[in-house]
């Protein structure tokens, strides 16, 4: 694995094909007070582009480009978050995508347990750490084991989706989940307004 450290835009010349894996680190969980800290890309191919934003300064032309492209499936864990994140920070719309955690949750109906760290550990024997998940993302400059953290959050989730498409085939729900994905910019966009508690869908 090798890890590529960037700092505030993705470099024009890394072409990272057709479908992509991306996450997003934060300096905490809250949509409305917590900046953007880190996005981490992959191609699927073993290694990871970290891409640092240590100011609170988010001109990524780069980035914009890439997230905007109808022809890159954007792929992410609990894509939600990370797409709303980009939504607010970045000023754009991330769409196509498709989301691992709706895809388990969608198909492994036996479980409640639908986090990367499980799915990795299941489906591919892999046991991912998590220690350096609350360290401080906005540092002036990202650690050793800060990069490589980053770096195993998009490292298998090419993985991880072709496991998911046959589940989502043997049960049939393809098309639900192909909706669902289709919507989640939205949901985004309705967690970023004010409704991230709210279930406008009930009663």
């Amino acid at each position: 694995m090798t890890v590529f450290y960037h700092r505030n835009d993705l470099p024009a010349h890394v072409d990272l094909g057709p479908v992509v894996a991306i996450d997003s680190e934060t300096m905490g969980l809250n949509l409305q007070r917590d900046r953007l800290c880190v996005i981490q890309l992959s191609a699927g191919d073993g290694d990871a582009h970290v891409v640092h934003f240590p100011e609170p300064k988010w001109d990524a032309p780069n980035l914009v480009r890439l997230f905007t492209d109808p022809k890159v499936l954007k792929l992410f864990h609990f894509a939600r978050f990370d797409v709303a994140m980009i939504q607010r920070y970045l000023g754009v719309r991330c769409a196509p995508v498709f989301c691992t955690k709706i895809a388990s949750r969608l198909t492994r109906t036996n479980t409640e347990s639908h986090s990367l760290k499980t799915l990795c550990k299941e489906f591919l024997g892999i046991d991912l750490s998590k220690l350096q998940q609350c360290s401080d993302w906005g540092a002036a400059e990202l650690n050793a084991d800060q990069q490589a953290y980053a770096a195993s959050d998009v490292l298998y989730l090419h993985q991880l989706k072709d496991k998911l498409d046959l589940l989502l085939d043997r049960e049939g729900r393809r098309a639900l989940a192909e909706a669902c994905f289709a919507f989640l910019p939205d949901r985004a966009a309705l967690d970023l307004a004010g409704w991230d508690a709210e279930d406008i869908f009930s009663h």
